[in-house]
């Protein structure tokens, strides 16, 4: 699409979307009362509680109901994606394995030990390592998603955003709720809280639960022989899943300035990697409709398997002196699993070349132990006066044990190599300190600048290297690598309130990305890979509105950035990850979100976002789909032959799996009843622009126009106290694709519609 074509796509959607929220308001004005006003929308996107309107970043929200609704299907985090303008999420290594993107930024890179742009806080807590990143959120409050470089006041260093979800706290009065819900492959899903005082106003608990099961649904229809003594065919081989996690959380208030919240959490899952659906795209075409989604033929990896273990503590304090407030987080993380995968999505027997099976591939990733450990201290000031701050410093060190497992170490007979494994040891450290200051210069213009200094240094140590079946090793690249990056992010923003119901803002930000380490090329016999930071300098503004008696909530936000030394991840010849940096990556765009309540019984909400996305560097390739030494798809790009690869110049593309647009809508309706209760009905849908999966351009690789969509159908009780309902996920079925192997022209699909009801209440 060219610059003239998108600037006009996005002027049309936006006139749209702002037509849809003056239509809302005129509704609404007609409406003149204050009965079904919005609910405030309180967020802590600075470290401080304040209205959503009064915050000059560009912040979406969700609260924790929404995302119940969209999880009671069984689903996970990933269920974020197209739901909040500017975020997408995506897997190809199972729900261990989630990767998020913000306004276009992320890294595709499945390797266990990769950074990602997208940093992830649960309770303030940054989770690092993608493992912990997929830890579940059950027993929710609210999901915020900071758009943009977020250097100054949380976690770690990141170029993208946050995503910051805030579980339900112990309160000193008995309080509780729970949801429930059973639907279609015996998909059952329990996400609940309870607590109350133990200790009149002294001392308070909660424990949260959540469960998740569904049943293998997927047939391996393979019925030859298999190298690692795979069953099959076999009936329900996989697919399903089982998810058990808790968390218990104690408060204590032994005075009225100190608080100190601790918090312990565990989780135990199983389930199943992502299911390659091998020669699911043909060649020159992007269509998936001949390939079933249900059923696949697998020779190897018996069929997929993976679990995790994770537990984890936090201890939270926070002392009031009067005028400032000192606070302390102290958190560990630890987990331990792996995942397997028949990563060629089929049976090479099927796919012959000369008459000779062709194609095979397998491997698991295996975290051995990983280690964890956080501390933060922050002093901020109390108050709303017109000066504000805060300082404070962030350490941060995660330490590892990863092994990484090919084909032959699984194969059976005289194939078996026990040695084609590699080991390797991880360190991240890193430490920070930082400042934040806001000022009301004149009645309602604030003025807030914000500072952040980190050192960030990777280690990366072969234990082990792998060998023949003799224990022979020809590894000849690096054993260790230590890379540092040192970097100040910082942002300054304009808040201004030209009235009540209208707020203007302006931000600029600079942020940062560590150097990385690729260290599971060595199981192929390569070097380790390597990045060099990252920068980025983003620029943004929009409008916040709250209109007719805070019947229409309007906010529409503008950005560009500019990403210098942007780490970037192709696939070499073994379709291992390579690791390198490109000159830059522009970008811009808009989100628009939108929430009214015409009249007291109708609610609807909607939301957009528009980018461009383009990679600038005219002497950086990218190697393509290869097989054999045959490409397999169809590249758009100039290529160039070295040796027997092939690669595709990338100057001037997207970013991998940066969506052009989203749009997503909800709607309900509310019918009262004579006994106070409510039946009602509610819908959610998105659409999804084109988005390219790859570095480089193919008549194969990307997906564009898919959607998705829910129904809910139920009654609601008086006061609220419970509900019960019928549902719908993916409720038109669409088979929607989500990723690649590239090589092996392999498809990887959205999960299937799922029918079920759900019961919820609260105490």
């Amino acid at each position: 699409m060219s610059k003239l074509t998108f600037g006009r796509s996005a002027l049309l959607l936006t006139t749209a979307l702002v037509a849809f929220a003056m239509t809302g308001a005129a509704h609404a004005q007609d409406a003149g009362a204050n009965d079904g006003a919005l609910d405030e929308i309180v967020v802590t996107a600075e470290r401080r509680s304040e209205n959503l309107q009064k915050v000059p970043i560009s912040v979406g929200v969700v609260q924790g109901d929404a995302l119940r609704n969209l999880t009671s299907g069984g689903g996970d985090i990933l269920e974020l994606a197209a739901r909040v303008p500017g975020l997408y999420a995506e897997t190809t290594t199972g729900r261990i394995f989630p990767r998020f993107y913000i306004r276009g930024l992320g890294n595709i890179d499945f390797y266990l030990g990769a950074s990602q742009p997208v940093s992830i806080i649960q309770d303030d807590v940054v989770l690092e390592h993608v493992v912990l990143k997929s830890n579940p959120v059950f027993d929710v409050n609210q999901v915020e998603v900071l758009r943009g470089p977020q250097g100054s006041l949380f976690g770690r260093n990141t170029t993208a955003g946050i995503i910051k979800f805030d579980t339900n706290r112990p309160t000193m009065d008995w309080q509780g709720r729970a949801q429930a819900s059973y639907g279609s492959y015996n998909t059952v899903t329990f996400d609940g809280g309870i607590g109350g005082p133990i200790v009149a106003d002294k001392l308070a608990f909660r424990v949260s639960a959540l469960y998740q099961h569904r049943d293998d649904w997927v047939d391996n229809t393979y019925s030859g022989p298999s190298a690692d003594g795979t069953v099959s065919p076999k009936k329900d081989a996989m697919g399903g899943f089982n998810e058990k996690d808790i968390r218990v959380q104690l408060l204590m208030t032994p005075s009225e300035s100190l608080l100190m919240l601790t918090s312990v959490h565990a989780r135990d899952y199983d389930g199943t990697s992502t299911i390659f659906h091998r020669a699911g795209l043909i060649k020159g075409s992007n269509s998936v409709a001949g390939t079933p989604r249900s059923s696949v033929a697998l020779d190897e990896a018996h069929n997929n398997p993976q679990a995790y273990k994770t537990y984890g503590a936090s201890e939270n304090i926070a002392l009031d002196f009067g005028p400032v407030t000192l606070t302390s987080i102290t958190a560990y993380e630890t987990t331990s699993g792996y995942s397997r995968g028949d990563t060629d999505g089929g049976a090479g027997a099927d796919y012959p070349v000369n008459g000779i099976a062709n194609g095979f591939g397998q491997s698991q990733g295996q975290v051995r132990d990983l280690d964890q450990l956080t501390q933060e201290v922050r002093l901020a000031s109390n108050g709303d006066n017109a000066f504000k701050w805060q300082v404070g410093g962030m350490y941060f060190d995660s330490r590892d044990t990863t092994d990484f497992y090919q084909r032959a170490y699984f194969l059976t007979g005289a194939a078996n190599n026990p040695n084609n494994w590699v080991r390797l040891h991880n360190k991240n450290e890193s430490w920070a300190v930082f400042g934040q200051a806001s000022y009301e210069v004149v009645p309602g213009l604030t003025i807030t600048a914000g500072g952040r200094y980190t050192k960030d240094t990777k280690e990366t140590r072969l234990v082990r290297a792998t060998a023949n079946a003799a224990g022979v090793s020809s590894y000849t690249g690096r054993r260790y690598v230590k890379l540092t990056g040192k970097e100040p992010s910082w942002d300054v923003s304009a808040l201004y309130e030209v009235s009540p119901e209208v707020s203007l803002y302006a931000r600029v930000a600079r942020g940062f990305r560590g150097p990385t380490i690729q260290g599971r090329s060595a199981v192929f016999n390569s070097d380790f890979t390597t990045a060099d930071s990252e920068t980025i300098l983003s620029y943004e503004g929009g409008i916040k509105t709250n209109l007719f008696n805070n019947r229409v909530r309007f906010n529409l936000s503008g950005f560009a950035y500019r990403v210098k030394d942007i780490q970037l991840n192709g696939n070499d010849v073994n379709g291992n990850g390579v690791l390198f940096n490109a000159d830059k990556a522009d970008a811009y765009g808009m989100e628009a979100e939108l929430e009214a309540r015409p009249f007291e019984n109708l609610t609807l909400s909607a939301g957009l976002s528009l980018l461009h996305s383009e990679i600038k560097d005219k002497n950086v390739y990218a190697q393509v789909c290869i097989l054999n030494g045959v490409v397999v798809c169809t590249v758009e790009d100039p290529t160039i032959k070295v040796g027997a690869n092939t690669f595709a110049q990338i100057d001037g593309n997207p970013l991998p799996n940066a969506p052009k647009y989203t749009a997503n809508i909800t709607a309900r309706y509310d019918v009262p009843l004579g006994n106070g209760g409510k039946i009602f009905v509610a819908t959610d849908w998105n659409i999804q622009g084109y988005t390219n999966f790859v570095l480089y351009k193919t008549k194969e690789f990307y997906s564009k126009g898919d959607f998705e969509g829910g129904l809910k159908i139920g009654y609601t009780a008086p006061d609220g106290k419970y509900e019960i309902a019928a549902f719908a996920r993916n409720i038109t079925n669409e088979k929607n694709l989500k990723g690649v192997i590239e090589n092996y022209m392999a498809a990887v699909f959205n999960e299937p519609r799922v029918i079920g009801v759900s019961l919820s209440g609260k105490l």
